[in-house]
């Protein structure tokens, strides 16, 4: 039933008769439930039927057969690799960089928008409400390919937090990339400052975010790293970089700088609340202890860990430890599906596999890896993550009655161990951005078409170079 709004009041919508997962501090969970949202925020939240009598309600939505949770909150992704999915599919990751690096040096404006609708189209259908981009590229003559990314988000309704990266240590150097696709420190750090200043907005509820992201010890300078930390520092925006993924990666740093990679962060002031790594797949028990003492976070990414077989991270010891711990997608050109409800079910798997334990990872702690721990770690618990009063009313309703999930009665295992569940309503600050499985802010067939066309286009500019 739908009505109009109060001219001056704020609009309400109430969810009722679900089953929902709040993924407070207590793990709070309704049987049969009810949230009521005002405006952009979440308003109550409780047992049994919304209370009688609310006023200026204009929405309400039977939840009969499904499960409410919080937004999933991607914490890493490398939106532009959504135009080279399905290449070099059988490649350990620096062998997989190197075949790429020369494609990807040629991405431009129009590119990176149409990769980065196609990447956040993909989540968004699938539960996704906040997502973190990690951006390195920036071909000379590309464009604004930060503004592009932004306006991709603005288009979707998501929100974003973009992680302006950067690379200034070429192969002649001793790095990884080509030399044509690094940028210099200065030029690097100049940009970073400046998307910073055009973008950023740390209010509460906002949209747009900047993080200070170099991509990796063997792409960066050691001087870009450490001036990027003072730069994050100076303008109070989060670090993030790739970290501990690989056994090369652990070579490299011991060969060039004479210790590990977590040594090495520290030594770069690149330990801290503030920071978060993708991967962290090699770390030691040592290691573990560094990230909890200085609170430093992780973006768990099972599927291209396995993609690449990069190796298993330790989830469940990085937790035990009180790491702050979320779910990545990555790059759909080493995580084809762009997906991060089916990461779920992998990191319970996974995590389980590598600890060779079946209680090393429960159902409700990869939902929770999946939201409040996302949120976590991109500074943003205090807005959401989870289904509580105050919090912004980014929620997602999971359709769990139908034949995919019709005999798991416990909704949680049904979300997390079944088939991937429908989207029936997904909401970011209480405005749809999916009903009954379609995105309503884009078409999805045109965005498909652009992303396709832009795929095409790098292909022969990259075979042609």
């Amino acid at each position: 039933m739908a009505a109009s709004a109060t001219p001056g009041v704020a609009a309400r919508t109430v969810i009722e008769n679900c089953a929902i997962a709040t993924v407070d501090a207590d793990g709070t969970e309704h049987a049969s439930g009810h949230v009521v949202i005002a405006g952009d925020r979440i308003e109550s939240v409780g047992a049994g039927r919304a209370p009688d009598g609310l006023a200026n309600v204009v929405r309400r939505v039977d939840g009969t057969g499904h499960l409410l949770t919080p937004g999933l909150v991607n914490t890493h992704h490398h939106f532009y690799q959504w135009l080279t999915r399905g290449l070099a599919t059988e490649s350990r990751l620096f062998d997989w960089l190197v075949a790429l690096y020369p494609v990807w040096a040629r991405v431009d404006e129009p590119m990176v928008h149409a990769a980065a609708r196609g990447s956040l189209a993909m989540m968004a259908r699938g539960g996704v409400t906040t997502a973190a981009d990690h951006h390195y590229i920036f071909p000379r003559g590309a464009g604004d390919l930060v503004a592009a990314e932004v306006s991709a988000a603005a288009e979707l309704g998501v929100r974003l937090t973009l992680a302006r990266g950067s690379m200034d240590l070429g192969s002649s150097d001793g790095g990884l990339p080509p030399d044509f696709a690094v940028e210099s420190t200065k030029d690097a750090l100049l940009a970073t400052e400046g998307a910073i200043d055009a973008y950023h907005d740390p209010s509460f509820g906002s949209m747009t975010r900047i993080a200070v992201a170099p991509c990796s010890p063997f792409s960066v300078t050691t001087q870009l790293m450490r001036e990027s930390a003072e730069l994050a520092r100076r303008k109070g925006v989060r670090l993030h970089t790739h970290g501990s993924e690989t056994v090369q990666e652990d070579q490299f740093c011991r060969e060039r700088f004479g210790m590990g990679p977590t040594d090495y962060f520290e030594s770069t002031g690149w330990l801290g609340e503030d920071v978060w790594m993708a991967h962290c797949v090699h770390m030691d028990d040592a290691d573990i202890a560094a990230f909890a003492r200085t609170g430093t976070g992780v973006g768990h990414c099972p599927s291209s860990n396995a993609r690449v077989a990069a190796g298993i991270a330790r989830v469940p010891a990085l937790l035990a430890a009180g790491v702050p711990v979320g779910l990545g997608v990555d790059g759909t050109a080493s995580n084809e599906s762009g997906e991060l409800h089916t990461e779920l079910r992998n990191a319970l798997l996974v995590g389980r596999l590598g600890a060779d334990d079946p209680a090393a990872l429960t159902v409700r702690q990869v939902l929770r890896l999946a939201t409040r721990g996302g949120a976590r770690v991109l500074g943003r618990d205090a807005e959401l993550g989870s289904v509580e009063p105050g919090k912004l009313a980014d929620l997602v309703l999971w359709k769990l009655d139908g034949i995919g999930h019709s005999t798991i009665a416990d909704p949680v295992a049904a979300l997390v161990l079944g088939a991937a569940a429908p989207v029936t309503l997904s909401l970011v600050g209480g405005r749809p951005v999916v009903e009954d499985g379609r995105l309503t802010t884009v078409d999805e067939a045109a965005v498909a078409r652009a992303a396709r066309a832009e795929s095409r286009r790098l292909a022969e500019i990259a075979a042609s170079a």
